[in-house]
């Protein structure tokens, strides 16, 4: 009995590490790979379409200018190296106000809050009917230290 119960396994064994080393890794060709800009606090949205973009004065580019120039990185955040990004939701109402804004992810460190803030200055055109929605805005540390921490 234990014959019968060993021989299944011993088969399953032998046959898992052959088809491991069959199967190709996911790779993207280096041709295809999409560029991304490096950037200390703000955005890294290189291809992503934002639709709420449309009602800001200017596209998605101005909208995220006047974010990463309002942004500032919470000294919290910048002592403990946190980056990531946070999503911030809210309704454009057809007045072009925000109403309902809430944090749904946030890095740490009063990211969120800041994040929040920036978002609650933005001045939206007025759209047809009120829309609900999410934006999402970067945090993240220069690798050339233009974020460094002041003393």
């Amino acid at each position: 009995m234990k014959k019968l119960l060993l021989t299944p396994l011993a088969l399953c064994a032998l046959l898992a590490p052959a088809h491991a080393q069959t199967t190709k890794p996911n790779t993207v060709p280096p041709s295809q790979t999409v560029p991304q800009t490096e950037q200390g606090t703000g955005l890294n949205h290189v291809g992503t379409e934002i639709p709420v973009a449309k009602y800001y004065e200017g596209g998605q580019d101005a909208m995220y200018a006047f974010i990463a120039k309002e942004l500032k990185y919470p000294l919290l955040a910048k002592r403990n190296r946190m980056q990531g990004r946070c999503i911030i939701s809210f309704t454009l109402n057809p007045d072009g106000n925000i109403q309902g804004l809430r944090i749904v992810k946030q890095v740490g460190g009063g990211t969120g809050e800041e994040a929040a803030r920036v978002v609650r200055l933005l001045k939206f055109k007025k759209p047809e009917y009120p829309i609900l929605t999410s934006l999402p805005i970067d945090f993240k540390l220069g690798v050339t230290g233009s974020n460094a921490l002041e003393n």
